[in-house]
């Protein structure tokens, strides 16, 4: 739902439940499941409240659309502010605190849990990433512990924790950190500097290390590809063949260690 918040999404506009109720009943029929979804982002500006007015009502829109497709959460990005220190400061702190417990009776009412997601910021001019919010596994997990464990979930963005200089060291750091906060995973590579969205094996990242460290720490969550990039660099008419090879992948990668198996 990245888009739902401009003009013209049939989510957006007035008729959306009309349009939702076809999608559950599309996905019924062809057996597909809506696990977890993504509301729309940026979801707060710092200093924009004309902007943080308007996509508020939108991201209760996904969290309501997330609940009437029967998905098991919805990713809201945390507030990010220019210049974050490793470990977060207290404007950051207490404007997310704020921010997500308003949107706390709107998970409840729709029986849908929110996943914040580890973030990063890149300036203008700079050659790597900096930190954001919770791109460190300390600050992840004082949020984690903060907010209410009924209804909100760690989701980690296995490219996003790789990337230099974002103030933390690794994907397995993080994951051994969290432990059973993490739920939730955005399953994508990169070369470790730019957030390149792709399949697992073509960029730098040590899948071994990834998937041995949720091995360790019992993961049972789904394994969730944010790899787009991947399929939108084949014509049309390879899309399928490729979709078919990310799944090939994801499958060999559960496989292999064994995730979910008790």
């Amino acid at each position: 739902m990245f888009d739902i918040a401009r003009g013209g999404h049939p989510i957006g506009g007035e008729d959306y439940k009309a349009y939702v109720k076809n999608l559950r009943k599309a996905a019924d029929e062809s057996g597909i499941v809506c696990n977890q979804s993504h509301a729309p982002f940026p979801s707060y500006l710092v200093n924009n409240e004309e902007y943080n007015k308007h996509i508020f009502p939108y991201l209760v829109r996904a969290i309501e659309v997330t609940g009437m497709l029967s998905g098991d959460s919805v990713v809201i990005h945390p507030a990010v502010f220019p210049g974050h220190k490793i470990g977060g400061d207290s404007a950051v702190w207490e404007t997310n605190m704020e921010f997500y417990n308003n949107l706390l009776p709107y998970a409840k009412d729709n029986n849908v849990k929110i996943a914040v997601e580890n973030m990063f910021n890149w300036y203008e001019g700079d050659a790597t990433a900096s930190p954001a919010t919770c791109s460190s596994p300390e600050e992840f997990v004082r949020y984690m512990d903060a907010l209410d464990p009924n209804y909100f979930i760690a989701l980690l963005d296995i490219g996003h924790s790789e990337m230099e200089n974002t103030g933390g060291r690794s994907a397995a750091e993080m994951i051994r950190a969290l432990g059973s906060h993490l739920k939730a995973l955005h399953v994508h590579d990169n070369d470790k500097v730019h957030d390149r969205h792709t399949l697992p094996f073509t960029q730098k990242i040590n899948w071994d290390e990834v998937m041995t460290a949720l091995k360790e720490i019992g993961y049972n969550g789904d394994f969730t590809f944010e790899a787009e990039q991947f399929i939108m660099q084949f014509p049309d008419e390879l899309a399928v063949s490729a979709a078919k090879m990310m799944l090939d992948v994801g499958r060999y990668l559960v496989d292999k260690y064994e995730l979910g198996k008790k």
